[in-house]
């Protein structure tokens, strides 16, 4: 064989060689499965709907007022505070329930701690789990029968010396 044959002949091994080792690579990636996106799901606004004072059920006096974003319908009352990723201070979420029973919340999609404060047919505060962690599927139960509850940042019960036997006002 003369020289150049044989550069020939090497050549278009090589490039065989080159064009089995892409067609298989390209076979493998296909087969390999495709991680669909995550949704972006973008974080609500607060909207403010009204007011609501902690008020002390010792003397009756004024603890505290918050800027409350209302969760009357059975929708916005399981979305709650979902997808959030911070709220301020003053602000909070009021469920509304159509009867006096017991109740139950959960933090699934929740990203910020919150205090659940849990308020009977009086406005009586009948039971609050604090700082309930973010993201968890734990059911977190009223000690006592609920038709109101209020969500507000982990910590704010204890801050303001928010407890059992307090009402609310809205």
């Amino acid at each position: 064989m003369k020289k150049n044959q044989r550069m020939i002949l090497i050549a278009a091994i090589i490039l065989a060689i080159g064009i089995v080792t892409i067609a298989l690579y390209t076979n493998k990636a296909k087969d390999k499965p495709v991680k669909a996106p995550e949704p972006k799901t973008e974080e609500p606004a607060f909207t403010k709907h009204g007011e609501l004072s902690f008020i002390s059920g010792v003397d009756k006096k004024v603890i505290n007022t918050i800027s409350v974003e209302y969760a009357r319908d059975e929708y916005s009352r399981e979305k709650g505070l979902m997808y959030r990723r911070s709220m301020e201070e003053m602000q909070g979420m009021l469920f509304f329930f159509e009867d006096n029973a017991p109740r139950s919340f959960w933090m699934k999609n929740t990203y910020i701690s919150l205090d659940i404060i849990y308020v009977d047919k009086d406005k009586k505060i009948v039971s609050i789990q604090k700082s309930a962690i973010p993201l968890s599927e734990e059911s977190l139960s009223s000690s006592k029968d609920a038709m109101y509850v209020v969500e507000v940042n982990a910590g704010f019960t204890d801050k303001f010396n928010i407890k059992e036997g307090d009402v609310i006002q809205f």
